[in-house]
């Protein structure tokens, strides 16, 4: 039997570990600032449920404006255009590497109205510009849940993500829509959140089995949090 292809599995599967703990170990060091998610997993079409929704509730308006904020690879923002064929749609992560091959991708299928632009944060972004943000699979580790973490801190931060989610408020229009699945922490619990009501809870079945913390990054055990859609309200200043 011919062992090497095995060999070269297990080797791939040691490198990869070996490049996880290195993340985790330079973010207990130093955390960076704007990173949450250190791996860049994607699918195509990954929240069909989701993308629907919007879409239904933003309509087919001309001059609509979306983000899709840690876009990884691409997928996303490439779906996102099955669902709004007319749309500029951006896509920002801070992976310098992720951008790149997002850009060498639309170049290659003449992908109009799409950019990427390698950003940590939504800070660069104009106020009020945007009619949707979506942030799926992004402000979390999985890591927590996987090694039964008890507090998600020094890795993962409350402080860290309420800013976060405060500088999308900050981009988006009134009336828009900031779509949060699959975080390490509620949105209810930020301040930013009395800016918005919320307009779509997901069925629990849809929920990734990602554990919650508190705003004192406690873990908050058993509980689920089933609101994945808000919209900012008319009268919440930008």
């Amino acid at each position: 039997m011919n062992l090497n292809p095995l060999r070269g599995i297990a080797r791939r599967a040691r490198d990869t570990m070996r490049r996880t703990v290195r993340r985790l170990v330079a973010r207990v060091r130093g955390p960076v600032p704007g990173l949450f998610q250190p791996y860049n997993h994607t699918l195509p079409d990954r929240y069909p449920w989701l993308f629907r929704f919007a879409a239904e509730r933003l309509g087919d308006r001309q001059g609509l404006r979306i983000l899709s904020f840690g876009c990884s690879l691409g997928e996303e923002v490439f779906s996102l255009r099955n669902y709004f064929p007319t749309a500029d749609i951006k896509g920002i992560d801070i992976d310098p590497r992720n951008i790149h091959r997002c850009q060498v991708r639309a170049r290659a299928e003449n992908a109009l109205g799409i950019t990427f632009t390698a950003a940590a944060t939504t800070q660069g972004e104009p106020a009020a510009s945007y009619d949707a943000i979506f942030c799926l699979a992004v402000l979390c580790l999985a890591d927590l849940t996987t090694s039964g973490a008890q507090r998600c801190d020094p890795l993962l931060r409350f402080d860290d993500f309420e800013r976060m989610v405060a500088d999308f408020a900050r981009c988006l229009k009134p009336g828009g829509l900031l779509l949060l699945h699959t975080t390490n922490f509620r949105f209810c619990d930020t301040a930013t959140a009395q800016n918005f009501e919320t307009v779509f809870e997901v069925d629990p079945a849809l929920l990734a089995p990602d554990v919650l913390f508190d705003r004192n990054n406690r873990l908050m055990k058993d509980v689920r949090y089933c609101a994945v859609a808000f919209k900012k309200r008319s009268s919440a200043a930008s």
